[in-house]
C-alpha cells in the first residue's frame, strides 16, 4: 500500500479586491480565463468555515493547461485582513512564480497594467534571469526566464 495518494496540485487561490482588473493583468501575463462563477450557499460555507458566504471566482489557466490560479472576490463576508503589502518573509505569505520566454518584454507589458518591480532583475548563475513584481492588487509575483 502506498502512502502517497496525491495526484496533482489543482490551483492556487488568491483573494483580490478588483476581479476584472486582476483578470486583465493575468491575461497580459499570458494566462487564459477558463471561467467565472459565483460560489455561495450553505455547502460552500461548510467548506470554508465562513457560513453565509458569497464569492465571485475567476479561474485562470496557463497556456500549457497544467496550472491554474483561482482569483476570488469576496462579496460576503467582508475581507477582514489585508496582507498584500507584507514582506516576503511574513509567515504564510504567498508568492506565485511563472516561467516566461522573454522577461524584458513581459515586464514592459505588465508595467502598462500597473506592475511594479520589487527590486531588480537578477541573473542567477547564467541559468535564469528573474525578479519579483507586485501587481496592481499588490500580489507578489515572480517571473523567470531560463537562459540555458
Amino acid at each position: 500500500m502506498t502512502k502517497n495518494n496525491l495526484l496533482r496540485m489543482d490551483n492556487v487561490g488568491i483573494v483580490v479586491a478588483n476581479l476584472d482588473e486582476t483578470i486583465s493583468f493575468f491575461q497580459e501575463l499570458g494566462l487564459q480565463l477558463e471561467g467565472r462563477a459565483m460560489i455561495e450557499g450553505e455547502w460552500s460555507g461548510r467548506v470554508t468555515g465562513l457560513k453565509d458566504q458569497s464569492v465571485e471566482i475567476a479561474m485562470m489557466v496557463t497556456p500549457d493547461g497544467n496550472s491554474r490560479l483561482e482569483l476570488c472576490k469576496y462579496i460576503r463576508p467582508e475581507v477582514i485582513e489585508d496582507h498584500r503589502n507584507a514582506p516576503i518573509n511574513a509567515l504564510g505569505y504567498l508568492r506565485v512564480m511563472f516561467a516566461v520566454a522573454d522577461i524584458d518584454n513581459t515586464l514592459e507589458r505588465l508595467y502598462k497594467h500597473g506592475a511594479q518591480l520589487v527590486e531588480e532583475v537578477v541573473n542567477y548563475q547564467d541559468i535564469y534571469r528573474l525578479c519579483y513584481i507586485r501587481s496592481p492588487e499588490g500580489i507578489l509575483i515572480g517571473i523567470a526566464e531560463q537562459l540555458k
